[in-house]
């Protein structure tokens, strides 16, 4: 059997602390991001049906960091 390993102080980890994250630690954000995406780009959103969505959504990551075209 294989000892514990331990932390940079030196204490020993159980096994059962080294496990991978649980399956709602990828979910959660994943679906938030979706949330926010049907916000910004929902049939609610103000958009011509014509425009493609990777330029307006480059358009609005401009906006918020402050870049303004021209």
């Amino acid at each position: 059997m294989q000892a514990p390993s331990s932390d940079p102080l030196g204490t020993p980890v159980p096994p059962a602390a080294r496990s991978s994250l649980p399956w709602w630690a990828l979910a959660l954000p994943a679906l938030a991001f979706a949330a926010l995406l049907l916000l910004a780009f929902g049939p609610g959103a103000p958009s011509a049906s014509a425009d493609p969505v990777l330029p307006q959504l480059l358009e609005r990551v401009q906006q918020s960091l402050g870049h303004h075209p021209g």
